[in-house]
Parts: structure tokens; C-alpha cells; sequence
């Protein structure tokens, strides 16, 4: 029996208060983004659906953290 692997999650999207709106609209954005590239790089790079896969939750992963770390130098309880 093969051990089951655990997949790591997915990071959330979690802007300050004042961003609070555009939390819908940025998921969508990401989901497009991320959807797109991993897309392409599944056709150029004949990438497995494991490869996808990953390569999807690296790139969520990856863009929601720099998105909350650069709007969270721009709440008003940074400044």
C-alpha cells in the first residue's frame, strides 16, 4: 500500500480591513491567473497532472503571500 501524501494547503487570501472589498475580486483575478499559467506550462512542458497540480498550488501559494505582505504595508495600523 503506497503511503498517502499530504498535499499543502492553500493559502488564503487575507487583506486588512480597508482591502476588505477587493478580496473577491483579487481571488477571481488569482484563479485566472494561476488557471492560465499553469495552463500553458501543462502544454509546453508536457507536465503530468501531478506536475499541474503542484505547479498550481506553488503559484497560489506564492502570490497570494506577496500580495498579503505588500498590502499589509498599506493599512493604517502600519503607518
Amino acid at each position: 500500500m503506497l503511503p498517502r501524501i499530504q498535499k499543502p494547503m492553500l493559502r488564503t487570501l487575507d487583506l486588512p480591513p480597508e482591502f476588505e472589498d477587493l478580496t473577491g475580486l483579487i481571488k477571481g483575478d488569482l484563479k485566472v491567473i494561476v488557471s492560465s499559467l499553469s495552463e500553458r506550462a501543462a502544454e509546453r512542458l508536457l507536465l503530468s497532472k501531478r506536475q499541474t497540480q503542484q505547479l498550481q498550488r506553488s503559484l497560489w501559494n506564492s502570490l497570494t503571500e506577496t500580495i498579503n505582505d505588500e498590502v499589509k504595508l498599506l493599512s493604517v495600523d502600519r503607518r
